[in-house]
């Protein structure tokens, strides 16, 4: 039974054909295959892609940012200046709920805080921050 040797050469110095011959135990004579480069002639330079591949790679890397902004930056940014000019708007009696869940009329309108009166019957009043407000429902039912 003969042997079958594949050696690869990888050096870039190196002849681009390579030989080995050994002979194993007990064999008397092993075959040598010759591997060779894929272009003797293209001196040491990678292969290159389709053209204009690299100027594709860069246009999507563009559009994801352009769409990450709009995803994590611009929406937020819309919704919090909504929400500031909501609560700017805030006057007596307006129904709001807060982010908590509680729905209460506007009795007081400061600065720093809005008082709610939350029970009309024991005339329950709670003390919030302006941010605390989560929607005016006065403006619901008036549209």
């Amino acid at each position: 039974m003969k042997s079958l040797w594949i050696v690869a050469n990888g050096g870039v110095n190196e002849p681009a054909v390579s030989k080995i011959g050994s002979t194993p135990v007990g064999q008397e004579q092993s075959k040598t295959v010759q591997i060779s480069k894929a272009d003797p002639n293209s001196k040491g330079q990678a292969p290159q892609g389709p053209a204009g591949f690299g100027m594709m790679q860069i246009l999507l890397l563009v559009f994801l940012f352009v769409f990450m902004y709009f995803i994590l930056f611009r929406g937020p940014k819309k919704r919090e200046q909504e929400h500031r000019k909501m609560i700017q708007s805030l006057k007596k009696n307006d129904k709001v709920r807060t982010i908590g869940g509680i729905i209460g009329v506007i009795v007081d309108v400061k600065d720093d805080e809005i008082t709610l009166k939350v029970d009309e019957a024991n005339n329950t009043k709670i003390r919030v921050i302006p941010s605390a407000v989560g929607k005016n429902l006065s403006d619901e039912k008036g549209s």
